[in-house]
């Protein structure tokens, strides 16, 4: 099985991309949306560090994003409490699908976390700055103080490009993104 870690910036288009590869997508942002709709232990751990924040289930995302503007020592203890959990949601992904050729990775904090295997092919998602920020203002819960705090928790996108065993230019147009991904496969399969 080949496992392809997915890299960018935040709003550079890496679940877009993912999508794209037509195999399984183990997607870190929609696991932690469940999570925070559906996983009462995961509550009851943020209720308990942070009850200010997390005092009703499900869990708001207005309510983690109030925990992490006040406080940034709130964003380490929620990532602490998510992560474990984002972390056995992986591996029991990497087990379901261990029979197919190949297995995506849309990980936001992948090398930040030591989730990502040396093994791993890793794709860097490279975006416009322009278009990013363009994407990133109509989304729904688009925060730029959050956005800002994420980003520096990331390692540089320097780093993440040279660690990267391809890079696809994501121009956010579905035909010119599946034929980069054609020719990534074809490489590697």
């Amino acid at each position: 099985m080949i496992k392809i870690g997915i890299l960018g910036a935040i709003g550079s288009g890496k679940s877009f991309v993912a999508e794209r590869f037509g195999y399984p997508v183990f997607s870190a942002d929609k696991e932690v949306a469940k999570l925070y709709r559906e996983d009462k232990k995961i509550y009851k751990k943020l209720n308990k560090e942070l009850p200010k924040y997390f005092a009703s289930f499900p869990i708001d995302k207005t309510n983690v994003i109030n925990a992490i503007l006040e406080n940034k020592s709130n964003l380490k203890k929620i990532i602490k409490i998510v992560h474990k959990e984002i972390r056995k949601k992986m591996n029991l992904f990497i087990k379901k699908n261990k029979n197919k050729k190949i297995i995506i990775l849309d990980i936001p904090l992948l090398l930040e976390n030591n989730l990502n295997d040396k093994k791993n092919l890793l794709i860097f998602v490279q975006a416009k700055r322009n278009d990013i920020l363009k994407r990133l203002k109509i989304r729904k819960n688009y925060n730029k103080k959050i956005f800002n705090k994420f980003s520096n928790i990331q390692l540089p996108l320097n780093y993440k490009k040279k660690k990267s065993d391809y890079i696809i230019i994501n121009n956010f147009k579905e035909k010119t993104v599946k034929n980069k991904i054609k020719i990534i496969l074809n490489k590697i399969l």
